[in-house]
């Protein structure tokens, strides 16, 4: 089965699901969509953001994935799509916590990071989080993006810092902290305890800066032919920019080749006027996209 049958499969399932529920009695806190094990979980983000009749009956808060701390890192050998779902997730719960020492958690921790260091991690056992931990993101949300990641504008990507919560359940046991987590260039990502995040070689996270405005007749050509192009190996991107010639920020998204973007809040007077660029995937050209960003500046 093609790419296109599945998105197709996912859509029309999607809508059946979405219709019944409507249909009814009461109202819902949410709906939770939960795949197969090791599923793909871009062929869902998709559908919410290119089927209108999914978009009119919900939206798509985020994507969570549930990581084994005793079996992920086999899994990241020997299966694409654990990888995949990693490198997708905006919240990242570590379960079986209790079946590993600390020493192995942090080291799995570390291998996450490799693959996506914006993602929320939570430590725990029996998936025991709370419900907020996991609902009421709005990750798609294009307007909440800094809200989310306050640090995402953040220009000295030699030295800048994020802090990444790690929570845990009732059951954890371990002691509630914050860890450090600097960013040298694209993919060296200290992590608490003095551990550096381990780069992975397949796939890779991209933060690009422009300290100023990017023309829009030279990044909008370029990122759609990018996308485009490359779109099957880039799983998320975002980004804030601003545009030359606007008082707004403009602010966008991307799944694969889909890109959803818009005008959000004008810039403050004593804000400064930047441009950055996140890019999520698999065997990422990182020295072209990072030419083709760079040329879009004003």
């Amino acid at each position: 089965m093609n790419n296109g049958c599945i998105c197709c499969t996912v859509r029309g399932d999607l809508i059946r699901i979405l219709e019944g529920l409507m249909r009814r009695k009461g109202k819902f806190d949410a709906i939770i969509v939960e795949t197969t094990g090791l599923a793909d979980p871009a062929p869902v983000a998709q559908t919410f953001f290119v089927d209108q009749d999914v978009q009119d009956a919900a939206k798509l808060d985020a994507v969570v994935t549930v990581a084994d701390a005793k079996w992920l890192s086999a899994r990241l050998k020997d299966a694409p799509e654990a990888k995949n779902q990693i490198a997708f997730a905006d919240v990242i719960i570590i379960n079986k916590t209790d079946l590993v020492s600390p020493e192995e958690l942090r080291e799995v921790e570390a291998r996450i990071r490799g693959i996506n260091p914006y993602a929320k991690l939570h430590r725990a056992v029996k998936s025991n989080v709370p419900l907020d931990a996991v609902l009421g993101k709005n990750a798609f949300d294009l307007d909440r993006i800094l809200e989310i990641e306050p640090a995402f504008l953040e220009t000295d990507d030699h030295d800048h810092h994020h802090d990444h919560d790690h929570e845990c359940g009732p059951d954890c046991g371990h002691d509630h902290h914050h860890h450090g987590h600097d960013h040298h260039h694209h993919h060296d990502h200290g992590h608490g305890h003095g551990l550096k995040a381990q780069h992975d070689e397949e796939m890779q996270s991209l933060a690009l800066t422009i300290d100023g405005e990017v023309d829009p007749n030279k990044f909008m050509p370029w990122v759609n032919d990018l996308v485009q192009r490359e779109g099957p190996s880039i799983l998320r991107s975002k980004g804030i920019l601003a545009l030359k010639g606007e008082d707004k920020r403009f602010v966008f998204q991307g799944v694969h080749m889909i890109l959803d973007g818009d005008l959000q809040r004008d810039w403050k007077p004593d804000e400064k006027r930047v441009s950055r660029i996140v890019f999520i995937g698999r065997n990422l050209k990182e020295d072209e996209i990072r030419e083709g960003f760079m040329k879009c500046a004003a």
